[in-house]
């Protein structure tokens, strides 16, 4: 019996040092030591030895087991140790070489046109306020001189929410809520950018879009003085060489109103396909503060007088870069969006 297990030991040993992958050394270790292993079916057939053998024989076994156990410990940190290298070697990196750097993120056209707007007025010293887009009834329309049976809801009317509360459908409601946070007949200059939301959707309105309002009011304000702000203004936007025309127009909240046309900036105004042929194209509106407007808000229309005017930034933005479509800003399409990188 002794010899056979010294056999067994030698061939155990002798395969556990051939071992070169986990796979076969787990198979190795269940052949001697599992539980139908060979260590395992000596100690089983011990029943049929005399009692005078059973503890030489049992001393053996567990000298052997522990022998085993040792070198098979031993050889699993040795394949571990080896997997690691080989893992090493063919997962190196190479530190020498320059990182890839993830793609940059950079300003939506219409965030750079509203940008440049701001920082023109602010030149001229108008500062910048802004206000809820979910507005009362009251500032939205009633105190722009609309009131609720005015027909010229019907062009602005959109989406309520309740029947006081909507969805603004222009940034003038910044000019009445201004008015109302100053002392009566104080001067006031700023301007209104920011979201509004109308039932629109074509190649030249959406839904939601930007717009920016401004309102100055002061002593002595003439037609002269908004004259002179937005021709200022247009060609600091649109060059110097851009010529500036005002029609006379209707808006409930300014009286007299006039509509803004600059010469076409594709053509230079002789006329192409963009300006129909005209010359001209439609930029903003604006007009002098109507009376009513400035009596709502607690100002004196007998001691000072204002003048307002309101443009959109996605038609002043499709001008600058060129753009036929003003939905191609909303879609996210990044070969659009990163021409403006």
């Amino acid at each position: 019996m002794e010899e056979k297990l010294q056999t067994l030991k030698n061939t155990a040993v002798d395969e556990l040092s051939r071992v070169s992958d986990m796979e076969t050394l787990h198979e190795l270790r269940v052949k001697y030591l599992g539980k139908k292993g060979s260590l395992t079916a000596v100690l089983r057939s011990m029943g049929s030895l005399s009692p005078e053998m059973r503890p030489r024989i049992g001393q053996i076994v567990n000298e052997i087991r522990e022998e085993l156990e040792q070198i098979i410990a031993s050889k699993t940190e040795e394949l571990k140790q080896a997997e690691l290298m080989r893992r090493l070697a063919a997962e190196k990196i190479d530190v020498t070489l320059p990182g890839r750097r993830p793609p940059s993120g950079h300003l939506h056209p219409i965030t750079l046109t509203l940008n440049r707007i701001k920082e023109t007025f602010m030149r001229m010293g108008f500062k910048v306020a802004e206000g809820p887009e979910i507005e009362n009834d009251y500032y939205n329309f009633e105190a722009l001189n609309l009131p609720q049976d005015h027909p010229a809801r019907d062009m602005q009317d959109s989406f309520y929410i309740t029947e006081e509360f909507l969805l603004r459908t222009h940034t003038s409601p910044v000019q009445v809520r201004t008015m109302q946070s100053v002392k009566p007949n104080q001067p006031v200059r700023i301007i209104a950018p920011g979201k509004v939301y109308r039932r629109d959707y074509d190649a030249t309105h959406s839904p939601m879009f930007h717009q920016v309002e401004g309102l100055v009011i002061d002593k002595g304000i003439s037609f002269a003085d908004l004259k002179g702000t937005l021709e200022l203004f247009l060609r600091e936007i649109f060059g110097g060489d851009v010529r500036v025309r005002f029609r006379p127009s209707f808006f409930p909240f300014t009286e007299p109103s006039a509509e803004v046309d600059i010469s076409c900036v594709m053509c230079g105004g002789t006329g192409c396909r963009v300006c129909s042929g005209t010359g001209w194209l439609e930029i903003l509106g604006s007009g002098m503060v109507h009376p009513r407007v400035l009596e709502m808000s607690n100002f004196d229309p007998a001691v000072v007088s204002g003048f307002a005017f309101g443009m959109g930034v996605e038609r002043i933005a499709m001008l600058l870069y060129g753009i036929d479509d003003l939905r191609l800003f909303y879609e996210n399409d990044l070969r659009f969006l990163q021409q403006f990188r």
